[in-house]
């Protein structure tokens, strides 16, 4: 009889120490704290789609990323996704694929479970641009990994600054006396009163001489011509 009551105390006090070590691992609100966690996370949810391309040419590598790479989601064969296991705040979600390109979106939770999405915009933060939740995200476009290499034209030649420079006194000097009437000697006195004032020079020749033969023609230089012929120098005799 001593032998057994012996057994059966030492087998008690093993299932005390069996219980607390189990206290131990598991701690005293263990329970409550999984059911807590698992009650506040939530799922984003919505569709990728490309317009005009099927969706299994390229749904095989594309990828969800929400904030980055903080959760992951895979999208289904028929372009639909969701990440799973998601707390409340607010997240950036994007679709990442090496064909196109996605515009990136914000996913707002509540601590209710209440989702808003908007579109991301980093230069004007505070518009705010509704979408529609679950979320239906379509490409913009393809990628562009290479820069397209440039071509010559003949305006990349007429824009020169060289060639400007040549071009434009040259359309002026023609099209000037048409535009203006040189025939009016008021005009004609103020234009060679401006091109004196940047002419201060008194070694380089007159502008107002070169612009008056320029503007008064050929009948000028006819004249100018006819005068000096009928002039002769005077020959001195001994």
């Amino acid at each position: 009889m001593g032998r057994i009551h012996l057994s059966w105390l030492f087998l008690q006090a093993a299932l005390v120490v069996a219980s607390c070590f189990t206290d131990m691992e598991t701690g005293p609100g263990a329970g409550v704290s999984t059911q807590t966690t698992a009650a506040d996370r939530f799922k984003i949810e919505g569709r990728a789609i490309v317009p005009g391309v099927k969706t299994q040419d390229w749904v095989s590598t594309a990828r969800v990323l929400v904030d980055g790479e903080d959760y992951v989601g895979f999208l289904r064969m028929d372009g639909s996704f969701a990440v799973n296991d998601v707390p409340s705040g607010s997240y950036v979600v994007e679709i990442v694929t090496p064909g196109y390109r996605f515009e990136p979106v914000r996913v707002d939770i509540t601590s209710k479970g209440k989702m808003r999405a908007r579109l991301v915009n980093y230069i004007k933060t505070s518009e705010v641009i509704r979408q529609p939740y679950p979320l239906q995200v379509r490409a913009s476009g393809l990628h562009s990994y290479f820069m397209k290499r440039e071509t010559w034209g003949w305006t990349d030649f007429l824009m020169n600054p060289m060639v400007m420079m040549m071009v434009l006194p040259l359309l002026i000097i023609v099209l000037l006396p048409k535009v203006v009437n040189t025939n009016d000697p008021e005009m004609r006195k103020e234009m060679e009163q401006s091109m004196n004032m940047l002419n201060p020079n008194p070694e380089l020749p007159d502008v107002s001489e070169l612009m008056t033969k320029l503007f008064s023609g050929s009948k000028g230089s006819s004249k100018a011509g006819g005068s000096s012929k009928g002039t002769r120098p005077a020959v001195k005799r001994r």
